[in-house]
C-alpha cells in the first residue's frame, strides 16, 4: 500500500528519498515554466510589461497605512481636485514654516550655514571621533568642547550660539560612552528635533573607503512624503549651502525606510556615458526621529533670580529693610553700557510638535516620514 504524502512513511531512508525526488521534480517543473514564459516573452515585450506591472511584490513600503499627511494623492480617494488642494495646502505651509528664509535668502549659495557641533556633558574617546567625522561632513561646522558644570544647559548654548550667527547647532549624546542620540536644533528660533542614534561606522573602518575633499557635497533626499518628513527633509536641507561645488563629486545621501534615516556619503565618478561607479567616503549612520520640538529647548528657571534670605525681623525693623530694598533696587536700575549681542532667550517649558509614543505605532505598516 504506497502513502499519499512521505510524512505518512514510516521507513526514514525511504520517507528522505520520497521528499528528495518530490522537491526535485518540482524545482524542474519551476524552471521549465519559467523558461517557457522567458522564451515567450522574447518575442513579445509588450507581455512581460504586463506581467511586471500585475506581480507588484507586497511590502511594508507599498502597504503602508495611509495617513492624511502624506503630500500624495489618497489611493482609496479618486479625484484631482482634493489631491491639488492638499498641494497648494502644503506649498502654502513649506512657504510660512521655519526654513523658508533659507531657500528665500539673496545670500551667496555657495557660502556654507555655520554649524555648531558639540557634545554632553563628560563625554568619551568614541564620541569626539562621532563629532571629527560630523565636521568634515558638513562644509561649515565648527566643534566646540562642552565645559561641565551649571550654566552649560543646551538651551544657553543654543541662545549663545544663536547670537553669534550660527544657524544650525548639533549636540551629540551618549550612553554606555557610545553615541546613542542626536539633538539638531535650527537656530535662531527652533525646531528642536531629537533623533535616536545606530549603527555607527567610522570612515576607517569602511574597506576601500575615499577621501574627502573640502568641496561642498550634493544632497539627495529620499522617501521623505508626509509634512513632518518634509519638515525633517528640509531641516537637513539647511545643513548644507544652497549651490553645491560639483567638481568634487561628493554626494550626502539621506535614505528615508520605514522611518529610519540612512545616512551616505560617497563620490561618484563617470565610466561611460552609461555607467556610474559609487565609492563610499564615510561615515555611515542610521538616525530615527523621536521628537520634534517648537523653539529652542527649554531651561528651567532661565534669568529668574535666587530666592532672598528670610529672616525674623520685630514690627519696628520693617520700615527699614523696606527702604534698604527700595534703594537696592533703585540702584539696579542703571543703566547698561554694554555692546554685546543679547543671546536668544529659550523657553521654560518645551513645546512639542510631534512626540513619538509606543501607542502611535497601531500597525507595522505606520509609518510618520
Amino acid at each position: 500500500m504506497s502513502s499519499s504524502h512521505p510524512t505518512d512513511i514510516k521507513n526514514k531512508m525511504k520517507r528522505e528519498e520520497v521528499a528528495r525526488k518530490s522537491k526535485k521534480a518540482k524545482n524542474q517543473q519551476k524552471l521549465e515554466r519559467r523558461l517557457a514564459i522567458a522564451k515567450a516573452e522574447a518575442n513579445d515585450p509588450a507581455a512581460k510589461k504586463k506581467r511586471l506591472a500585475e506581480n507588484v511584490p507586497r511590502t511594508l513600503d507599498n502597504m503602508r497605512e495611509f495617513d492624511p499627511s502624506i503630500l500624495t494623492a489618497d489611493p482609496n480617494q479618486a479625484g484631482p481636485s482634493s489631491s491639488q488642494d492638499a498641494l497648494d495646502e502644503a506649498a502654502a505651509d513649506l512657504a510660512n514654516d521655519s526654513f523658508a528664509s533659507y531657500f528665500t535668502s539673496t545670500d551667496d549659495p555657495s557660502l556654507p550655514p555655520k554649524i555648531l557641533i558639540t557634545t554632553s556633558p563628560k563625554a568619551s574617546k568614541s564620541t569626539y571621533e562621532f563629532c571629527d567625522e560630523l565636521v568634515g561632513v558638513f562644509p561649515g561646522a565648527e566643534f566646540i568642547r562642552r565645559k561641565k558644570g551649571k550654566g552649560f544647559e543646551m538651551g544657553r548654548i543654543a541662545g549663545w550660539a544663536a547670537g553669534r550667527d550660527y544657524k544650525h547647532l548639533l549636540v551629540v549624546n551618549e550612553d554606555m560612552k557610545k553615541p546613542n542620540a542626536i539633538t539638531l536644533v535650527y537656530l535662531p528660533n527652533g525646531p528642536t528635533a531629537y533623533f535616536k542614534l545606530t549603527s555607527i561606522e567610522l570612515t576607517k573602518n569602511i574597506f576601500g573607503h575615499a577621501r574627502a575633499t573640502p568641496h561642498n557635497p550634493e544632497l539627495v533626499l529620499n522617501g521623505f512624503v508626509t509634512r513632518l518628513g518634509h519638515a525633517v527633509g528640509r531641516m537637513f536641507q539647511t545643513m548644507f549651502p544652497p549651490l553645491p561645488e560639483f567638481q568634487g563629486r561628493q554626494v550626502v545621501t539621506l535614505h528615508n525606510q520605514r522611518d529610519f534615516l540612512f545616512f551616505r556619503r560617497h563620490r561618484y565618478a563617470f565610466r561611460s556615458t552609461e555607467k556610474v561607479a559609487l565609492q563610499e567616503i564615510g561615515p555611515r549612520f542610521t538616525l530615527k526621529l523621536r521628537s520634534l520640538r517648537k523653539g529652542l529647548p527649554a531651561v528651567l528657571n532661565y534669568g529668574e533670580a535666587p530666592k532672598p534670605l528670610e529672616f525674623d525681623v520685630g514690627p519696628f525693623e520693617e520700615t527699614e529693610v523696606k527702604a534698604g530694598q527700595g534703594s537696592a533696587t533703585n540702584d539696579d536700575a542703571e543703566p547698561n553700557d554694554a555692546k554685546h549681542r543679547a543671546p536668544v532667550v529659550p523657553p521654560k517649558t518645551d513645546d512639542y510638535l510631534w512626540q513619538w509614543k509606543p501607542e502611535l505605532e497601531t500597525s507595522r505598516r505606520t509609518f510618520f516620514l
